[in-house]
């Protein structure tokens, strides 16, 4: 064999493929002395361009394929490929990687797609003796060869037949060992995914934990929410029981203050007309004072007059008195009211939160009567008619912003549409807060 390890490229090209006439070999002995090195000769003709994997071996006499060589050496490259003439060319084997019998061998040229491009003619390894130089055969022995020669033709053919044979088998061979391959390559790949999916496996089952941990937590925090949405509505009820018997004391209690004033209004009006009356009087008095006679009847008269005058002064500035004594405690009881009407719109904003975090229904409360701007809680006292009206609350549930009413409805929900993340596969919302689950939700889509 040669000194590389390297082996050189080769194919299942047959003889009928190649091309002997590129590459001839020169001086080729019939006999090479074993034991000693061997050189090649040749001649590369300007039909054939040398490569770096070009090759010579030595086949033995009747090889079919270039697979079929017993030893070989790289072929030297020369210097100048692109040439218009001949190139002399040698190589030296080495005794060692030499055959060892008598058969026949011969050079050949194969290049580096394993197709032989030149051929010498046969030579044996042994030493020359004087039997070759001269050998005479009888008539019977000719026959004899020529029937040899027939029946090693006759063979020649079967064994190309079966070569054609061999050759086919090798091609479908070859497509098996290609479909081979691509299943292998197949099943690497499918390998490859299926890691790939047992580790997303593992990944979602991490995954699948880590929300049933959070579920578990908000299962919790619901039911949190629900103890403190109970213990803000008995609140309620307990603060509006309050607020109704206070206000139903605050009404009654006007209630009285109306009818004094009313009383005391009447009583002002009663001495204003006494008033006049008495300075009407008074001038008609001042007009007879001219006569003499009723002089004494009128000085007491109008000393009785100007007493009673007084007396109807001090009267009316205490009723007056009063009367402002009256409506600073109205104004007191107007303060207390409207503290309690904060006070109530101070639970309904924790009842209306606690409603909006909670994710059940909570039992709707009835109406609670809120005044007017400037008015009582149950009316009025100083008109005809009580008015009464409903509480109407537009806040927002994430940030607790109240909207006025003359806002539109449209731009209330998109403020509070700005708060949420809503899913595009099943539209469910998720606030900003809670982007993690967002993002566990859809994944949990795409999984699916």
């Amino acid at each position: 064999m040669d000194e590389t390890s390297d082996e050189p490229p080769t194919s299942a090209v047959f003889l009928d493929n190649c091309h002997f006439s590129q590459v001839i070999f020169n001086n080729v002995e019939k006999f090479y002395v074993p034991g000693g090195d061997v050189t090649c000769h040749y001649t590369l003709t300007q039909n054939i361009i040398p490569r770096g994997k070009d090759w010579v071996g030595i086949f033995r006499v009747g090889w079919k394929t270039t697979r079929e060589y017993y030893t070989f050496m790289w072929a030297p490259v020369p210097s100048d490929t692109h040439r218009d003439s001949s190139v002399q060319q040698q190589i030296q084997f080495k005794a060692y990687y030499l055959p060892k019998d008598d058969e026949y061998y011969q050079f050949c040229y194969v290049d580096q797609d394993g197709v032989v491009r030149g051929a010498s003619v046969p030579f044996q390894f042994r030493a020359e003796t004087e039997d070759d130089i001269l050998v005479v055969t009888t008539q019977g022995e000719v026959e004899e060869l020529e029937l040899q020669n027939k029946t090693l033709c006759q063979e020649n053919e079967e064994l190309k037949a079966s070569c054609a044979r061999l050759q086919k088998q090798n091609l479908g061979l070859q497509e098996e060992l290609q479909k081979t391959q691509e299943l292998q390559n197949s099943l690497e790949s499918l390998r490859s995914k299926t890691e790939t999916l047992e580790l997303e496996l593992n990944s979602l089952r991490k995954e699948n934990k880590h929300l049933k941990e959070l579920d578990d937590c908000r299962e919790a925090e619901v039911s949190q929410l629900k103890e403190q949405v109970q213990n803000v509505t008995s609140e309620k009820e307990h603060l509006e029981a309050r607020l109704k018997t206070t206000m139903d004391q605050l009404q009654s209690l006007v209630l009285n203050y109306e009818k004094e004033v009313e009383k005391l209004s009447q009583m002002v009006r009663d001495k204003t007309e006494q008033l006049e009356r008495l300075k009407e009087e008074n001038q008609q008095l001042c007009v007879a004072g001219t006569h003499q006679v009723k002089t004494s009847f009128s000085l007491r008269v109008l000393g009785g007059a100007r007493q009673q005058n007084q007396d109807l002064m001090q009267e009316l500035e205490e009723q007056k008195r009063l009367f402002q004594i009256l409506q600073a405690k109205k104004n007191e009881t107007d303060e207390e009211n409207q503290k309690l009407k904060e006070e109530n719109d101070e639970l309904l904003r924790h009842l209306t939160q606690a409603e909006e975090v909670s994710s059940f229904p909570v039992v709707s409360q009835a109406p609670i009567p809120v005044p007017e701007a400037g008015g009582l809680l149950f009316g009025n006292p100083y008109c005809g008619e009580k008015i009464w009206s409903s509480a109407s609350l537009r806040k927002c549930p994430i940030c607790n912003d109240v909207f006025p009413e003359e806002i539109e409805t449209s731009q209330y929900e998109a403020h509070v549409q700005n708060h949420l993340l809503e899913c595009p596969l099943c539209q469910e919302s998720f606030e900003n807060s809670d982007k993690q689950v967002f993002d566990d939700h859809i994944l949990c889509h795409r999984l699916e």
